[in-house]
């Protein structure tokens, strides 16, 4: 079989209706139902019937994903799926990525993630800040520009516009302040961007304004315990395979106000031999962007039965 790791898709890939390519699989009702009584509320009406405008709200688009990620991880292993060389999640997928792992259980996972979305939506107040996906540009530019827009507002100006999802080699997010990141769109299109596009979200995510959410989640992962990984996980902050609880929490915590590495977390997925990268939830963002990358890798959806034949056909 071939050397393959398993990731994790974040807020943007949910839709009503995500779960039913998989037809009622055992292993997708049982993690309905186990995400369900862990948060107290019927989390499978919520995805099969949506509205779409409740979906998208944060507190319910992170336990939503969460869901959706582990139960296409464990109908792959049910269907007798090889456990993946390394694991990773893109922003709240890291968290899907860690129950995959065994560091944490989905009953834990489904609550720590609902508090995450909680306080981040309280961190900042609605329509205070912004992010905007920076296209055509690389990474070092973008960083430059958003320094740049920042240092126009003058010495001991409270405007934040910052780099916080590297995404593949020409895009970019960065969040911020609402009049941080309108200037930082408009410099960095001078600047020569191809396209600065504002996101339709409610909290300027993994951005330094981040900090007090990152605060209240550190609190509560301190009352959480967590199991040596299973599987290593590479971390989005850091890049990085830790089994330490101690060390897990912390990079948990900084990730709420740090950069998604992602870019960087291909690499060193790539780096650890594996050569096809299996994007397990809704919607085929991971699996785009992990072509965009690194053309030598494979990337591969996996979301409902057909693309599971599809996947284990290709790993055999």
């Amino acid at each position: 079989m071939k050397s393959f790791a398993f990731v994790f898709p974040g807020q943007g890939s949910q839709s009503v209706g995500m779960l039913d390519g998989w037809a009622g699989h055992p292993a997708v009702l049982d993690t309905v139902r186990e995400a369900s009584d862990a948060l107290g509320e019927d989390i499978g009406a919520l995805i099969a019937q949506g509205p779409k405008e409740s979906l998208a709200m944060t507190t319910n688009t992170q336990p939503v994903m969460l869901v959706a990620g582990v139960a296409a991880w464990r109908v792959w292993r049910a269907e007798g799926g090889a456990v993946p060389a390394a694991v990773a999640g893109h922003s709240l997928g890291e968290y899907s990525a860690l129950v995959a792992a065994g560091v944490l259980s989905l009953s834990q996972a489904a609550p720590l993630v609902r508090l995450r979305a909680a306080a981040m939506q309280e961190a900042v107040p609605v329509g205070a800040g912004a992010m905007a996906a920076i296209l055509g540009m690389d990474a070092a530019g973008v960083i430059a520009g958003c320094a740049q827009a920042v240092a126009s507002f003058g010495e001991g100006s409270s405007e934040v516009a910052e780099a916080v999802n590297f995404n593949d080699p020409s895009q970019t997010v960065i969040a911020g302040t609402k009049a941080g990141i309108e200037k930082a769109c408009e410099v960095l299109k001078a600047a020569g961007a191809k396209r600065a596009l504002p996101l339709p979200v409610s909290a300027p995510f993994h951005s330094s304004l981040m900090k007090p959410a990152a605060e209240k989640l550190r609190a509560a992962l301190a009352d959480v315990a967590l199991a040596a990984p299973q599987i290593p996980v590479v971390n989005n902050v850091d890049v990085a395979v830790v089994s330490d609880a101690a060390a897990i929490r912390d990079a948990l915590y900084r990730q709420a106000f740090g950069a998604v590495r992602w870019v960087e977390c291909v690499h060193a997925l790539k780096a650890r031999g594996v050569t096809h990268i299996v994007e397990s939830g809704p919607g085929k963002v991971l699996a785009g962007l992990t072509k965009r990358i690194d053309p030598e890798l494979v990337g591969v959806a996996l979301y409902d039965t057909a693309t599971l034949a599809e996947t284990r056909e290709l790993l055999a």
